[in-house]
């Protein structure tokens, strides 16, 4: 099961610097431990962790560029918490969903990945476009609520009770749900 799962982590290197990034930072703070911990325990497990992160404008820069750029916005405690580690995937978007111009299919059947954890910002918009374009795919979805954050917390519940409800999902918390459970039918 393990082998055939990873987790994706949706634009939480971020500079949250628009009109509303004050509340996405506040909710994103608020799962980011929950986040760090879901990470350290699918890791230990053997499952491939892949970043998927909006390109903020920068075309032409990589990564490390896009992180350090990042940074220097009220977003760095996110960024800091959750940074890349070196085997870490990187991917760069540019849209709202994590496929839309991306090589991240590629990348899930190269690896043999069946089961999707979907996690990140925001909730409504990137981990939800992510989340259907996913299930398109034919991928089996976990979505741990309590790794999710929007700028609006209603925004954030009613895009998961489409993503459960619509898409599939299993959208149980992420601290009292194994990795096994979760894709369980």
């Amino acid at each position: 099961m393990n082998n055939k799962t990873a987790l994706i982590i949706t634009d939480m290197v971020n500079k949250m610097d628009f009109d509303g990034g004050d509340d996405l930072l506040r909710h994103s703070l608020s799962m980011v431990d929950n986040l760090i911990s879901l990470k350290k325990k699918v890791k230990e497990k053997g499952v491939p962790v892949i970043y998927v992160n909006d390109n903020f404008g920068l075309w032409q820069d990589n990564a490390s560029e896009l992180i350090k750029e990042c940074k220097k916005g009220r977003g760095e405690p996110v960024v800091d918490a959750v940074m890349p580690e070196e085997d870490d995937y990187f991917i760069i978007k540019p849209k709202h969903s994590g496929f839309y111009g991306t090589q991240l299919d590629i990348l899930l059947k190269h690896l043999k990945v069946e089961n999707l954890i979907l996690t990140g910002v925001a909730g409504d918009i990137c981990v939800l476009f992510t989340a259907n374009d996913a299930y398109m795919r034919e991928y089996n979805l976990w979505v741990p609520k309590d790794c999710v954050a929007s700028e609006k917390i209603d925004d954030n519940d009613n895009a998961l009770q489409i993503i459960e409800r619509s898409l599939f999902a299993n959208t149980r918390e992420s601290t009292n749900t194994s990795i096994e459970e979760a894709f369980l039918s």
